[in-house]
């Protein structure tokens, strides 16, 4: 509530789902963050973490003590649009509660100003996983056109001396063609910018990930989960499609002989 009525820009929610203070947890802390929708969160959102967070933790030789784990979800783009649902934002962190993370909801339209705000609490590593789709939108300049320097400013603010994005790759479902920091096309005018962040290391690839895990959308669960299609429930972690069909979340409704017919 406090975020949708703009009163704070974040909050943030243990596993046992009592609201944290951010200060309390990520006050000089190594920061780890997944953003999505995870709606609702599937094999690919848990492949993504674990891999990435794998990474982080050898890359910067961080442990569970010294390291806090965030999976942000944003009300951005849904607050301008006026259309916030609160239960199902509540049904999505009470499923990644129940599976052992911490959540942030927060009012971040665009990654930049998330890890200016890990930034405000720490000068530590920073570490955000992200899929391809995301990072080009990262690269794209219409996302900054109110900043007075623009990408670059953004940037900036994103690429921080001890930040680094964790890559996964993405499956074209059209042509399936595996997507990758490597073969990823950026507009021209910022290929010599996106070497320079890969040269650097600034952006490196998830090199362990689950192919067959590729394949799954979780736009596309959402649609069977309100058609009450078969087979979702295997795209999801272990006991999620229980919490779904037992709480009625996300569309799903117990199906009757009257809905039968």
């Amino acid at each position: 509530q406090l975020v949708k009525l703009g009163m704070t820009d974040a909050v943030i929610f243990n596993s046992q789902g009592s609201n944290m203070l951010p200060a309390d947890i990520l006050y000089k802390k190594n920061i780890f963050a997944v953003r999505g929708s995870f709606r609702p969160v599937t094999r690919v959102n848990i492949d993504m973490f674990e891999h990435g967070l794998d990474m982080f933790n050898q890359d910067n030789a961080c442990d569970s003590e010294n390291t806090q784990i965030l999976f942000e979800i944003t009300i951005s783009n849904l607050r301008a649009a006026g259309d916030i649902d609160e239960r199902d934002f509540l049904d999505r962190v009470d499923i990644l509660g129940t599976l052992g993370y911490t959540v942030m909801i927060s009012n971040f339209s665009e990654y930049y100003r998330m890890v200016d705000y890990f930034s405000s609490f720490t000068n530590q590593h920073i570490g955000v996983a992200m899929g391809v789709n995301n990072l080009l939108d990262v690269f794209d300049e219409e996302y900054y056109k109110n900043l007075p320097g623009g990408i670059l400013e953004a940037f900036g603010k994103f690429f921080k001396k001890d930040m680094r994005v964790y890559l996964y790759p993405y499956k074209d479902p059209e042509n399936g063609e595996l997507l990758t920091s490597e073969n990823l096309k950026v507009h021209d005018n910022l290929k010599e910018l996106y070497k320079y962040f890969k040269l650097n290391k600034r952006i490196v690839d998830i090199d362990r990930y689950n192919p067959k895990f590729l394949e799954i959308y979780s736009r596309e669960i959402l649609k069977k989960i309100m058609a009450h299609d078969l087979g979702w429930e295997e795209e999801l972690p272990t006991g999620v499609a229980e919490m779904i069909k037992d709480r009625g979340m996300f569309g799903y409704k117990e199906l009757t002989f009257e809905g039968l017919k």
